[in-house]
């Protein structure tokens, strides 16, 4: 449907108000980056984007935008890889990349204030002089920013023991559609009332727009060590995860490849990967030296004892920082093996992890199109990247449904259709195969409360009842899969 023209003339009229000119970006060459996020397959352009720099404009644009009903979708660095960020063509993108200051940093009660658009690696690089690092580190933590994190409640490979973005900030300001500035959490540890933290981090920009975080910051440990383990099958790969975790080891990250992943990131990054191997672990343990040795002596132990083929510990920083720079590199080097790939996401029990990792080499068969498996292993979030060709009539869909039995898979054995990711406009239809009718009522309780008219991101995150109803999945809690006779528990 085509937008009114003299409602857009009064928008812009309203924006030029509020704003710049050079703020404000309507012609199709300057919209055009701002189409999609990393989830390339979705595109549209909006009716402008703007950039605001401070706080009042953005409460400015949101009354405007509320007033006159034109959706607002926010946007960080457009790292995203669901969507989230898509724009609403009869709506604007509110940018943030020009929220990019660190505004404070408190290292004696180890917390930093930083707007929106300030890079993930920027804030540990800036507390690096007080020995203190900012934990959460998502592969895309050079370009990603911290709001985009708080949106989509990122994680990264140190997320098993240091948590998500979630148990690693204390405070943000949001400014509501209606253009109120809330302050949610506290400068201290604790806060009284509801967890509305909680609650906005993970909303993917449907609640509220975060203009400010309170970060918290973390001692680096005394001592690193990182060992890098090869095996000749990937569920023996699978099942040393979980015999790690069983056995009381809690490592900073623990990582698996398989073997196309692993030939990928080898040829891009030379990180010094076995490219023979069926699958690597990658194991980092941190803490005090005593505790650190105690703890390697271990792993070696259990990853013998699960057929590891090599055990490899990296004996200097710069090794461990190459060895990660691989697995941080695995999305873009396996671009480099086909011309388009779809990158998963979901999370399972760790002690599944083996029989879904076959599982889905009988769905990658079943469909004939290849995946690369990257895991945050430890915590039993999967990324596999679907390789296919979308000049190839049919392959897009065929991937997206590819891509639809592995979520249901993970539903299916107790887990996640979303690790870190988020649901975006990707995953609305698997949303459908998770929750029942009650859990989605109450999901459209909470949007009625922050944004009664849908104007905050709109048809992201969760499905219409109707929509699952057409589906035919409402109710649906175990996972139902396209071709249900393939993996079998």
């Amino acid at each position: 449907m085509e937008f009114d023209p003299d409602l857009k003339a009064k928008l812009l009229f309203q924006l030029n108000e509020i704003l710049p000119q050079s703020a404000i970006l309507t012609a199709e060459e300057d919209l055009r980056p701002y189409e999609c996020d990393a989830l390339t397959a979705y595109r549209r352009l909006p009716l402008a984007v703007v950039l605001p720099t401070t706080i009042e404009q953005v409460q400015a644009i949101t009354r405007t935008c509320a007033r006159m009903n034109i959706p607002v979708v926010a946007r960080g660095a457009g790292t995203g890889l669901s969507g989230g960020a898509l724009p609403d063509e009869n709506g604007i993108v509110l940018g943030l990349s020009r929220f990019n200051q660190i505004l404070g940093i408190d290292a004696e009660n180890l917390t930093a204030r930083v707007q929106p658009g300030v890079r993930n690696l920027a804030i540990s690089q800036a507390v690096e002089p007080y020995g203190l690092f900012y934990a959460p580190d998502p592969s895309s933590q050079i370009a990603c920013s911290i709001g985009g994190n708080v949106a989509e409640n990122s994680g990264g490979v140190h997320c098993l023991k240091y948590g998500l973005t979630i148990h690693n900030i204390q405070q943000i300001k949001v400014v509501t559609i209606d253009g109120d500035l809330l302050t949610i959490g506290s400068e201290t540890l604790e806060t009284s009332g509801y967890d509305l933290l909680a609650l906005m981090t993970g909303s993917e920009g449907m609640l509220g727009i975060v203009v400010e975080v309170m970060v918290k910051l973390t001692v680096k440990p005394q001592t690193v060590q990182v060992l890098m383990a090869s095996f000749p099958q990937v569920t023996l790969a699978g099942d040393a995860v979980a015999a790690i975790i069983s056995a009381g080891i809690v490592p900073a990250g623990l990582e698996m490849m398989d073997n196309l992943a692993i030939r990928a990131a080898e040829a891009f990054a030379k990180a010094g990967y076995p490219t023979e191997a069926a699958a690597i672990l990658l194991c980092e343990l941190d803490g005090l030296e005593a505790e650190v040795e105690e703890q390697s002596t271990r792993v070696k132990a259990i990853l013998q004892q699960h057929g590891a083929g090599s055990i490899h510990l990296a004996k200097t920083s710069s090794e461990r920082a190459r060895l990660w720079a691989g697995r941080k590199s695995a999305f873009p080097a396996v671009g480099r093996m086909s011309p388009d790939y779809y990158c998963m996401d979901g999370t399972i029990p760790r002690k599944h992890l083996a029989q879904v990792l076959q599982a889905i080499t009988d769905l990658s068969e079943h469909y004939d199109l290849r995946v690369a498996n990257v895991f945050h292993a430890g915590d039993g979030n999967l990324h596999p990247l679907i390789l296919y060709d979308a000049n190839r009539l049919g392959e897009l869909e065929k991937a997206e449904r590819f891509g639809a039995d592995i979520l249901a898979l993970c539903v299916k054995v107790g887990g996640s259709i979303t690790g870190e990711h988020g649901v975006g406009h990707e995953k609305l239809d698997s949303m459908c195969v998770q929750f029942g009718e009650a859990a989605l009522e109450t999901f459209h309780a909470v949007k009625q409360a922050f944004d009664p008219h849908e104007l905050l991101n709109p048809g992201k995150a969760i499905p219409t009842l109707h929509r699952c109803a057409e589906l035919g999945a409402m109710h649906v809690h175990h996972g139902q899969l396209s071709h249900p006779e393939l993996p079998r528990f």
